[in-house]
């Protein structure tokens, strides 16, 4: 696998990091390409987003995981919609005019947050992208199961794997099922048993970070190739 860190312009003077990962070979050929977005508390160098991220790439696909600005700054705090939105454009303007690779069909990915924003962009037709992946879907607020952020995912008119874990204090599953009924474009629902909104498991399950994140990893994996 070959990584190479890259600077990316989001609004005038104001610019964030992101890892782009190759495969060691790709013969030329065109490459998927998944975009990936870190969630709220995070940044693109979470284990997690590392670890989908470089395990894609290994398995033939480019990757490209960034900052949201306020990360790029060390903040806490999430920026405001509208940078939010911005960082996710700029990344997905760069990648068209990338240079270092032959790039094939884009995905969009994101943790949460990051999953979230790359939504409602592409419900209202502004980011490109031939399918989505939604890693922890924050379907609603803790304990605000009856306000969901479900309007838009009904307008997506592309392929949407949702991995969500049991434990999931944003997303409960039988709404997410009552949501998923109403969504016209293809989907599927991955559920990973015991995992919480970061996918961790109870430890009498026995299961690592790293044995959970390889079986998403397996899982998003499987359901790219049967697109």
């Amino acid at each position: 696998m070959l990584t190479r860190k890259h600077s990316i312009a989001v609004t005038e003077g104001e610019n964030i990091s992101a890892v782009l990962s190759l495969p060691e070979s790709s013969s030329g050929q065109a490459l998927k390409t998944v975009l990936i977005a870190h969630g709220a508390g995070g940044n693109m160098d979470n284990e997690f987003i590392v670890a989908m991220a470089e395990g894609l790439a290994e398995a033939g696909m480019a990757t490209l995981r960034f900052n949201f600005l306020y990360a790029e700054k060390g903040r806490k705090a999430p920026d405001s919609p509208k940078k939010l939105n911005a960082a996710w454009l700029a990344v997905s303007d760069w990648i068209k005019t990338c240079s270092y690779f032959s790039v094939g069909p884009v995905y969009a990915a994101g943790k949460s947050m990051g999953g979230r924003y790359a939504s409602q962009l592409l419900a209202e037709g502004l980011l490109d992208a031939e399918a989505l992946i939604l890693y922890g879907y924050p379907l609603h607020a803790p304990g605000k199961k009856d306000r969901l952020r479900d309007e838009h995912l009904y307008k997506i008119g592309i392929p949407m794997l949702f991995i969500e874990g049991t434990r999931d204090s944003l997303c409960d599953l039988e709404k997410l099922e009552g949501v998923l009924k109403r969504i016209k474009s293809p989907w599927s629902l991955e559920i990973i048993e015991g995992g919480d909104h970061s996918f961790r498991v109870p430890k009498a399950l026995g299961l690592s970070s790293e044995q959970v994140n390889a079986d998403i990893l397996q899982r998003t994996l499987a359901w790219i190739e049967g697109l």
